[in-house]
């Protein structure tokens, strides 16, 4: 059998394709690009706009129109919340929900189905240097906008101690650094019991990786006791993303956060606090905000964007709200009108390229620890610094996958 594996969407969906990709290698499947024609196409899709779920159906029917013959296999978000529409598309084999993605690769493979639920395990392995560890899925906190615990259902999360195998199974491919995902990955311990901290001081002893960071954190979830354990002295790295969605405590009350725009000033500052200091870096910053919630007038998306600059993050995840049927956002009043949020995506992306070039400025001239990338690209190759500074350099292959010192 030949298989295409295709991903659409978030960190956690690559992590899941990776392994299906391994689970299907080691039952002797040939997998091949999507281009050149197979048995079987897999799509793990996205649902996060409705420009994903179009994404979606677009690449079945390419892909069927490739081999009209093939057996195509869909799982993922669009999967979850859109069954019986990609169950209606010329070429669809099977469509896997939140709760069946344990069953993906044993039925087509045609052996035993576990039974479903729990949460399925996965990484990435795509990477010489860097792997996407899911420890957590689902969420509970129906946020008015958000179709996630839809689509990826409950609060779960894998054991410490199977997270633990993993971490040392990537260490095993050489693999330095390993970033923990999930939908809401401070929610860690919801189905076991554990604490978010335990992982992190269990995946901390692991030998061989010399890197960690933590994809998402919501910052009502961000402890003292995280911040303090992670600073420096671990081999977690001065990075945070923390989801903001909104510079203002109306739009943030409207949509269900569980925190205001005081706590979320506070978490940033708390991590500066434990993380910076004489001989140290910044951290870096990156948080994500919605452009056009609906109620986001001219004046509280001004109110954001002064918030934004205060808190001074290096980066911003910037993406237009999009109107999800289903959820309370979508029959709110004052929605927005899409040129409005298109000339605010427009102003939140100067923001960003304003506030990371003065990140990267504040550093130059600085000492630091890079970790080089495999990839090359005319005749140079990449990496990142501990607190996410991309760097380039003539390339040299015995430098891929160690952690090197250079001057900014």
């Amino acid at each position: 059998m030949k298989a295409a594996l295709l991903t659409l969407g978030c960190k956690l969906n690559y992590a899941e394709t990776d392994t299906y990709a391994r689970e299907l290698r080691l039952a002797g499947v040939e997998l091949v690009r999507w281009s050149e024609g197979a048995d079987l196409y897999l799509v793990n899709s996205c649902s996060v706009t409705a420009v994903a779920d179009a994404k979606t159906r677009n690449l079945i029917r390419k892909v069927h129109r490739i081999n009209p013959e093939a057996r195509i296999a869909v799982t993922g978000c669009s999967a979850a919340l859109r069954r019986e529409e990609l169950e209606g598309i010329e070429g669809v084999w099977r469509v896997f929900g939140a709760e069946e993605k344990a069953s993906v690769v044993p039925e087509i493979l045609g052996l035993r189905v576990p039974e479903h639920g729990g949460i399925f395990p996965a990484w990435s392995s795509g990477e010489r240097t860097r792997s996407f560890l899911k420890v957590q899925d689902g969420c509970d906190n129906y946020c008015a906008y958000c179709t996630v615990p839809y689509a990826r259902g409950h609060s779960r999360n894998v054991a410490v101690a199977t997270l633990v195998e993993q971490a040392e199974q990537i260490a095993a491919l050489g693999v330095k650094e390993i970033v923990l995902t999930g939908v809401n990955t401070g929610d860690f311990g919801r189905s076991s019991g554990e604490s978010f901290l335990a992982l992190l001081q269990a995946l901390d002893a692991v030998e061989g990786i010399e890197r960690y960071r933590i994809s998402s954190i919501e910052p009502n979830l961000l402890t003292d006791e995280i911040i303090d354990w992670t600073a420096p002295g671990t081999k977690f790295q001065p990075h945070f993303h923390i989801p903001l969605q909104a510079g203002s405590d109306a739009l943030l009350q409207a949509m269900g956060r569980r925190y205001d725009t005081a706590a979320f000033a506070g978490r940033i500052e708390a991590v500066r606090r434990a993380f910076e200091g004489p001989g140290r870096p910044e951290v870096f910053f990156g948080i994500d905000v919605m452009a056009g919630l609906p109620g986001e007038t001219d004046a509280l998306f001004e109110e954001g964007l002064s918030f934004i600059r205060s808190v001074r993050p290096a980066f911003i995840h910037v993406f237009p709200y999009s109107r999800r049927p289903g959820t309370p956002a979508a029959s709110m009043p004052g929605q927005v009108p899409e040129t409005v949020k298109a000339e605010r995506v427009k102003a939140l992306e100067a923001l960003c390229e304003e506030l990371h070039d003065a990140f990267v400025r504040r550093h130059r001239g600085q000492k630091a620890q890079v970790l080089f990338e495999s990839k090359e690209k005319n005749g140079m190759m990449g990496g990142y610094t501990g607190n996410y500074i991309r760097v380039s350099r003539p390339f040299e292959a015995s430098l891929v996958g160690k952690v090197s010192e250079v001057t900014l």
